[in-house]
């Protein structure tokens, strides 16, 4: 199995210093560079080629939502986890819409780093409950894009069902509202899992709202 390669970014050198001690701990991680502000970061993307970026959002120069435009314009297949201190809803949504795949608040154990990393280098999404509650409470009720390019993709009544499961309706409260049993709604949230190539509920609305299949409230 091929090791993931890691590029930190993050402006403070004690933050890089205890990462790269931190992860060297796990034999499949490997840091091929560190990064201390966007600019840098986008540079060193373009010469290191990593798997997976760990980003601060705050720094000089170019900040983390800015650089994490570039690196998804840059390398869309690029996987990336915002590692921050700040949970503020417009650095959160901000992120997400850039193609973050991962979202941690710096203090988290160590285990939640390296499972977050794991996860999203096999393709997946992991953002901290927290964080997942404060995107969730922004979600609107109605989509962003114009009913055919939605219908692209999903079904009128599997759009129907990804609003109210991004309002953190559960399969029982989707029944009542939409006046369908409670197994015709598994239907249709496996089947929007599939659609959206997501692993779960949260990672489908994450998914959701940097398509444009909903909308998020200013």
């Amino acid at each position: 199995m091929n090791p993931i390669r890691i590029l930190i970014v993050d402006d403070h050198p004690v933050v890089r210093d205890g990462l790269m001690a931190v992860l060297g701990t796990q034999a499949e991680f490997v840091v091929v560079g560190e990064a201390a502000d966007g600019a840098e970061a986008v540079r060193q993307a373009a010469h290191l080629h990593p798997d997976l970026i760990l980003l601060d959002l705050e720094m000089p120069q170019m900040d983390g939502v800015e650089a994490l435009s570039h690196l998804r314009t840059q390398s869309p297949d690029l996987k990336v986890i915002v590692l921050t201190a700040f949970d503020t809803d417009d650095k959160i949504i901000g992120a997400l819409q850039a193609g973050a795949q991962g979202y941690l608040l710096k203090g988290v154990p160590r285990e939640e780093i390296f499972h977050a990393i794991r996860v999203v280098s096999e393709g997946g999404s992991l953002w901290q409950p927290l964080v997942v509650s404060r995107l969730l409470k922004r979600v609107a009720g109605s989509p962003a894009v114009s009913p055919k390019e939605t219908t692209d993709l999903l079904t009128e009544r599997e759009r129907d069902v990804l609003v109210l499961l991004a309002q953190g309706k559960a399969n029982k409260e989707i029944a009542a509202r939409l006046v369908i049993s409670e197994r015709t709604v598994k239907f249709h949230v496996s089947s929007l899992l599939g659609k959206l190539g997501a692993a779960n509920r949260t990672e489908a609305v994450s998914l959701a709202v940097q398509q444009g299949l909903i909308r998020l409230n200013p």
